[in-house]
């Protein structure tokens, strides 16, 4: 059945760009709760399980910081060594997290780090330890629809 027979999707205009983009969410949010844009630490870490963020504001070290309009999520600051850092909790899930990802890029940072946990196909050591992933496969994931294929200069593999 052609999908022009289907009334819900009728006058659809799927090659149109989303008006629901990062920088629209956020700053409707910000009309809403009536907050001014202003900038976020330019370095923030996603913390899927919420540990170390928790960690922090039991500890008094990270407050929530005042100037992240999300509705899903909470932005808590913290400085270390001077250099001050933000850090989200509980962005579990590939698409929420790039959607994430997004509104901080647009909200002034330029380093985002994901500390998370994982199984392990192959014993590097005893555990606990940590492993820096430098390049990932592309899969049936966000990644794959997502973003378009990058070849490294480097090499033929993605990256």
């Amino acid at each position: 059945m052609p999908l022009s027979h289907i009334p819900l999707l009728n006058h659809k205009m799927y090659d149109a760009p989303s008006i629901f983009t990062p920088i629209n969410l956020l700053r409707e949010a910000r009309r809403q709760k009536g907050m001014a844009e202003a900038s976020i630490p330019q370095v923030c870490i996603l913390d899927p399980d919420g540990d170390l963020a928790q960690y922090l504001v039991d500890t008094g070290q990270a407050h929530r910081h005042p100037h992240w309009a999300c509705y899903h999520t909470r932005l808590y600051a913290f400085t270390l060594n001077g250099v001050e850092y933000g850090i989200i909790p509980h962005a579990v899930g590939a698409s929420f997290a790039v959607l994430v990802a997004e509104e901080l890029f647009v909200c002034g940072c330029e380093l985002l780090i994901s500390i998370t946990s994982a199984g392990q196909i192959l014993a590097l050591g005893q555990p606990p330890y940590f492993v820096l992933i430098e390049k990932a496969l592309r899969d049936e994931g966000t990644s794959y629809h997502y973003c378009p294929l990058r070849i490294t200069a480097t090499s033929n593999r993605p990256c």
